[in-house]
């Protein structure tokens, strides 16, 4: 469980031309994480 400010878990998933990127990549950054179901799923 993360606390507010904690510093996330790094991770990796590949972006939307399926080229794997890690959340350290944008170390420095803003970054927003946006989740959304697959087609066709109750999501």
């Amino acid at each position: 469980m993360l606390n507010e400010k904690d510093t996330a878990p790094d991770f990796e998933l590949p972006d939307d031309t399926g080229k794997p990127t890690k959340l350290s990549d944008f170390r420095g950054k803003r970054v927003v994480l946006y989740f959304f179901p697959k087609a066709m799923t109750s999501g």
